[in-house]
């Protein structure tokens, strides 16, 4: 890495990344970096350093909402909202200690940037369905702003939502305004010891598609249960079914008690209350059993009645660990990359797994993405799902529209992109 410029403010970042389109110099967009392994290596030879841009600019408990500098770290904003019994609904995940950082390093901008959500996402939607608004710099070198600070306020094309999810490749976000929601009064989680994963996928239906609210439900195999830390250790079960259950208490109460006669052919529920609870989905939201910093991570996106399914499959082709959130639709997989075979291991897995979900993830309506894998791997084989043609055609041309000299974030999400 050579230059690296640390703008102040917005009129300085406009003026860098003009620099840089002058130059035609490509740069490297960093926040805190916690999210650097995600995605391509980016080859540029500047990085463009936000760090400065940080802090709460806007915030109204009554109205929901609040306004922020890209690089506000997420820690900061979920303090500021705690004082006042409010949350993120779309629960972002810490995920900077799967790359061997440290925990509460993620900025508000890369969380939105990267589209990150966790487990309360079947419940209230990803993040790009709570990002408002934002002011950012095109990779033109022009500065440029959508939204606002409430939630009817879109005419024309919602920008949010594709800057969600476009890791920094479309435009430099400098500020961000988001929906925040009123936290939950207590939680509480069922937890169905022993299930194969065909009797997990029934349980979660069930609860998932009954009136009592579900917002989290997730399946732990025997062998990454142990590592979700709680009071009770889960019931010491082989495998746990978790579902979580959240709102007033009086209303949990009652939820939970129809919720356990509803799930009664399924054994015995066992219950956790706050603290564990709280301890469990943080876990989960966090991809704990898998923060050591080593190996392959897979995150896969498959339909709930095949998730599992596959997760079983690829684990014993492979000799993983897996966990299962959002009814078994989202997979974590985890590969010992020595344990692979020569050929598992020039790929990284990549071609089996794809091969399982479709070549492009249409049979299944699935995609898996790399997480964490060697720069070198990362390099070589496509870490998101490949694009259709038709899809890669139009990839191409918003690119060309935001950032036509290619200059931010280069391959980090495509070839080109």
């Amino acid at each position: 890495m050579g230059e690296t410029l640390q703008p102040a403010d917005s009129a300085q970042l406009r003026e860098a990344v003009a620099w840089a389109v002058a130059r035609e110099q490509a740069l490297e967009i960093h926040g805190a970096g916690t999210k650097a392994a995600l995605g391509r290596p980016v080859e540029a030879p500047c990085r463009l350093d936000l760090s400065a841009l940080s802090g709460i600019s806007f915030y109204e408990p009554t109205e929901l909402v609040m306004t922020v500098a890209a690089a506000t770290p997420l820690a900061e904003v979920t303090a500021r909202l705690a004082q006042h019994n409010q949350h993120l609904a779309f629960e972002p995940a810490d995920y900077g200690p799967l790359w061997g950082k440290g925990p509460d390093g993620a900025t508000m901008g890369g969380v939105l940037a990267c589209n990150l959500s966790g487990p309360r996402r079947i419940a209230a939607g990803a993040a790009r369905d709570h990002f408002l608004g934002f002011q950012a710099v095109s990779g033109r070198g022009e500065a440029f702003k959508s939204g606002g600070r409430v939630v009817k306020n879109v005419t024309g094309y919602d920008m949010c939502k594709l800057m969600a999810g476009s890791y920094g490749t479309l435009a430099v976000l400098s500020e961000v305004t988001f929906k925040v929601m009123p936290a939950p009064e207590t939680l509480c989680t069922l937890v169905l010891p022993g299930l194969s994963p065909s009797q997990a996928v029934d349980a979660m239906t069930a609860a998932l598609q009954s009136p009592f609210d579900v917002s989290g439900a997730a399946h732990l195999p025997s062998a990454v249960a142990a590592d979700f830390a709680t009071g009770n250790n889960l019931g010491n079960s082989d495998s746990a079914t978790v579902l979580r259950l959240e709102g007033p208490a009086p209303s949990v109460a009652a939820r939970s008690t129809s919720l356990r006669q509803l799930l009664s052919p399924f054994g015995h529920c066992a219950l956790l209350e706050d603290t564990d609870s709280q301890d469990l989905w943080r876990g989960v939201r966090d991809v704990v059993p898998f923060q050591n910093g080593k190996g392959l991570l897979w995150r896969i996106s498959a339909p709930p009645s095949v998730g599992l399914v596959l997760a079983e499959q690829m684990a014993v082709r492979f000799g993983g660990r897996y966990f299962c959130d959002w009814g078994g639709g989202l997979i974590w997989l985890a590969l010992d990359g020595e344990a692979l075979t020569e050929e598992d291991a020039s790929n990284g897995g990549a071609l089996a797994l794809r091969k399982a979900l479709g070549e492009r993830g249409e049979d299944l309506a699935g995609h898996a993405l790399l997480l964490r894998a060697p720069q070198d791997l990362r390099r070589e084989v496509a870490v998101f799902q490949p694009q259709s043609p038709e899809l890669a055609k139009l990839t191409a041309r918003m690119k060309q529209g935001f950032d036509p000299a290619g200059i931010l974030n280069p391959g980090r999400m495509y070839d080109g992109v």
